[in-house]
């Protein structure tokens, strides 16, 4: 019966990873914890590898497109795998059993959680309107050139250690700093470029998880079980539905678990 509760719940995550494109790590990690019991190391580690696995299959199909970016996907992974490597080996000299670090990693999950949250109610109500907000000195620009090159690497680093903390970070929070890097690249080639950069960072962070003994692997293998008939229903249906309606009630959602992480 708990098997099939975790498939399950690699159903629904799947599905609403593919009805918002929000990453299943801001959903799953809290629900590992707080409706499973599972410890917090734990669930990030094999959440990692669950968005790992996830996300090539977006990697292939977008690569087959031609859409993504390398060069905004390079300049966020040289900042974001050498944070990972660094986070990994703080993780590996403190203990993942310690209970500081424990505590570190909830309350860090908590804070990327709310970053999640705005930064999901903020791709609601202003995606949108992006068209409208790019300036003078945006258009003199390549479409895949930052205003400074070092900013990439910048956010990509920080981002690095959310997602190895907490394995949040890649999804809303990645689009949204990629929104504002990039104002005259197109959305779908934004939403390209946070898969392929996300895809070698979580596979990165993941097996260093799996090195420090943090990954469940016959849990891992039934959440994807269901995750991906998800992730597929999701992405057929989401013509269908309100996005805006959809990103605001799972901006509160994410705020919720993420104020219950913080005042833990």
């Amino acid at each position: 019966m708990e098997n099939f509760a975790f498939v399950l719940a690699g159903f629904v995550v799947g599905l609403i990873v593919g009805l918002t494109g929000v990453g299943g790590g801001s959903l799953m990690t809290p629900l590992l914890i707080f409706g499973f019991g599972i410890k917090p190391a734990l669930a990030v580690g094999t959440d990692l590898l669950f968005a790992s696995g996830t996300k090539f299959g977006g990697l292939l199909n977008f690569a087959r497109q031609r859409v993504i970016p390398w060069r905004v996907v390079f300049s966020l992974s040289a900042g974001s795998v050498p944070a990972a490597l660094l986070t990994l080996w703080a993780l590996h000299e403190w203990g993942t059993s310690n209970p500081m670090v424990q505590r570190a990693i909830t309350f860090t999950l908590g804070i990327a959680l709310l970053l999640t949250a705005a930064a999901t109610l903020y791709k609601a109500i202003r995606a949108p309107c992006r068209a409208e907000e790019v300036d003078d000195q945006s258009l003199e620009r390549p479409a895949d050139h930052a205003k400074h090159p070092l900013l990439p690497v910048l956010f990509g680093a920080v981002i690095g250690v959310l997602v190895t903390l907490t394995s949040v970070g890649a999804g809303a929070i990645g689009v949204t700093v990629l929104m504002l890097l990039y104002p005259q690249l197109p959305l779908y080639r934004i939403v390209a470029a946070d898969i392929a950069y996300a895809v070698p960072l979580t596979l990165v962070a993941g097996l260093g998880h799996a090195a420090l003994g943090t990954v469940d692997w016959s849990l891992l293998a039934l959440l994807l079980t269901g995750s991906i008939p998800g992730i597929w229903l999701g992405s057929h249906l989401i013509s269908r539905v309100p996005e805006r309606f959809i990103r605001s009630a799972l901006s509160v959602l994410l705020a919720w678990a993420g104020s219950k992480l913080v005042l833990i």
